[in-house]
């Protein structure tokens, strides 16, 4: 059973943020730089031979997914390989735990360090868009909070691989076999709707796929039933995957 989170876990989040403003130009460039090459290869490079899908051009329909890919290459990475520095190499979390911040303000101040990375990421990428003619509609402000809880799923699901990594390595599972493939097949580059119905069924329930569909819905504003669907799949993906992680996190800590 998991106890009661407290404020505490702000301290962590805290502490965090100071050590990256350090280093925060390398930081962004670095989780930025793929969506980035993706939007601009992909975009007007395959985009000027790609007829229009849904009414939009190739680059309107991968932008908003790009977005949304951003924020689940930097929440992720930073609650992997960020976080079991701070956990193996430092034994910052060691410190952390003399102090009256519990294992569970500890697991979530990670979290949410974590998807807030996300965030800033996501909202960077948002940002860049108008440069290449997309104009957002009025509804994109509230992809604030869907991108947020796409850092924490995100974030999570890092921190459940850091728990249970034995060394750097083991990471390369987690990007390989997941990461990657989410970029790949969650309906950035193609729309979910051609696939035949069990494949798109599978795509439908990723963790990435209700993000990018609530990102580009919310950029072009069509809003219907659909989107309210989309919103509980990844409020679930949250909710579930920060459980696990603040599980697995007092396992790996607590012995």
């Amino acid at each position: 059973m998991i106890k009661t989170v407290s404020l505490l876990f702000t301290r962590v989040w805290l502490r965090n943020f100071w050590v990256w403003k350090k280093h925060v130009r390398a930081s962004l460039i670095g989780n930025l730089g793929q969506p980035f090459l993706f939007l601009i290869a992909m975009g007007y490079g395959l985009g000027r031979n790609v007829p229009e899908i849904n009414g939009l051009s190739y680059l309107q329909f991968i932008a908003p997914g790009l977005v949304a890919s951003s924020v689940m290459y930097s929440a992720a990475f930073e609650a992997t390989y960020g976080s079991y520095t701070r956990l193996a190499t430092q034994k910052t979390f060691d410190a952390i735990l003399m102090t009256p911040v519990s294992v569970y303000d500890l697991a979530m101040g990670e979290i949410i360090w974590g998807a807030t990375k996300g965030l800033i990421s996501g909202l960077i990428m948002l940002g860049a868009i108008p440069l290449f003619g997309i104009v957002p509609s009025p509804w994109t402000p509230l992809l604030i909070p869907i991108l947020f809880l796409e850092g924490i799923t995100f974030s999570s699901l890092g921190m459940i691989m850091t728990a249970k990594a034995p060394n750097y390595e083991f990471f390369n599972y987690f990007t390989s076999l997941l990461i990657t493939p989410l970029f790949l097949f969650s309906g950035i580059f193609f729309p979910i709707e051609s696939l035949g119905h069990i494949p798109r069924m599978i795509v439908n329930y990723l963790p990435l796929a209700s993000p990018v569909e609530l990102s580009r819905a919310l950029c072009y504003g069509y809003l219907n039933w659909v989107t309210w669907e989309r919103l509980f799949i990844l409020l679930a993906y949250a909710v579930l995957t920060s459980v696990c992680a603040s599980l697995l996190v007092r396992k790996r800590l607590i012995r």
